[in-house]
Order: C-alpha cells, then sequence, then structure tokens
C-alpha cells in the first residue's frame, strides 16, 4: 500500500480529506461528465461543482459497504446529468446552500479549461472506436455486467467482452506510447 489515505477515508474525513478527494477525482468526474454532454465546458464546470456540492453535503451518508466513494460520487454526476436533460438546466441547489459563489467563465478561458482538462487516457479513451469506447465505459465506469450491456446495446456478450478487451489493449498501448 501507498500510505495515501483512501477516497473513502478522504470522504468521511474532515474538510482537509474532502478537498484532497476533490483534487483527486475532479479529472474523473469532470471526464464522465464530459463524455456524456461532449465540449460545452459551462456545463460540465457547473455540473462538476454540483456534483461536488453534493457529495460534501451528504458525506455523512455515504455507507463505503454499499460501494466505493468513486462509484458514489460517479453515481451523483449521473443523477445530476439526467436531471438536467430532464429540467434543461443545471441544477445548483446544494452549491448555494454551501454558499458556494457561480463562478464566471469568459469563452476564452473556458476554452483554455477544455484543453487543460483533457489527460492523455481520456484523449485516447476518445480516440477508440465508438463501439469499443461505449463498451469499456459502461462495464469499467458504471460497473454493469457483460450480459446487462449486450442486452442494451444489441449484441452478444461474446462480442462486448472483445470490444472491451481490445479497447483496454489500445488504451494500455497509447499510455505506453505516451510514457
Amino acid at each position: 500500500m501507498s500510505g495515501q489515505p483512501s477516497d473513502e477515508e478522504l470522504l468521511l474525513g474532515g474538510a482537509e480529506g474532502f478537498g484532497l478527494l476533490y483534487r483527486r477525482r475532479l479529472p474523473l468526474i469532470r471526464g464522465y461528465i464530459r463524455r456524456h454532454i461532449g465540449p460545452r465546458p459551462d456545463l460540465v464546470l457547473d455540473l462538476v461543482a454540483e456534483t461536488f456540492a453534493r457529495a460534501l453535503e451528504a458525506r455523512k451518508r455515504f455507507d463505503p459497504e454499499r460501494g466505493s466513494a468513486v462509484v458514489w460520487l460517479l453515481a451523483i454526476a449521473h443523477n445530476l446529468l439526467i436531471d438536467a436533460a430532464r429540467h434543461g438546466r443545471v441544477a445548483d441547489q446544494a452549491r448555494r446552500r454551501l454558499g458556494i459563489e457561480r463562478i464566471i467563465v469568459e469563452d476564452a478561458q473556458l476554452e483554455q479549461i477544455e484543453r487543460d482538462s483533457e489527460s492523455d487516457l481520456q484523449r485516447a479513451l476518445w480516440r477508440l472506436p465508438d463501439e469499443q469506447r461505449e463498451a469499456l465505459e459502461r462495464r469499467v465506469l458504471q460497473e454493469e455486467s457483460y450480459s446487462t450491456i449486450a442486452t442494451r446495446i444489441g449484441c452478444s456478450e461474446q462480442v462486448v467482452r472483445k470490444r472491451v478487451s481490445r479497447g483496454l489493449a489500445a488504451l494500455r498501448r497509447s499510455v505506453k506510447e505516451n510514457v
């Protein structure tokens, strides 16, 4: 073990721990939201802010026996994405309750944030064929079973396994090339 506190310990710890969790998981949550709404940095920033505000408010209700902190954060982000699509706006109740001011960002700053926010891994993920990327995201990020994925996308479980395997292999190659 590296001696680093786990995400769960940080989430359940004090403000300093939550700040470290935020810095550690910001790229993941930002990337997850971006993959679902596309390159719209203003919406991404609003959804990320509300995701972490809700997590901060509800951290005492987090139960590590029901799943990891990462899965919990992704579930919050996922629910916010659904709500935003349904209501046509980004919810901001938790952010406002916590007194977190909305940051107004100019277009040039948004473009720079978008360029800076993509990691090598995110770029490699976006270069995958759509079928591999979808299978990989569903299996790894959303933790869906192979059979569930196969049913949802209309192919066999074996095809899904192959897509995930090929996607992972391509990501490994890409990461090795960039090291």
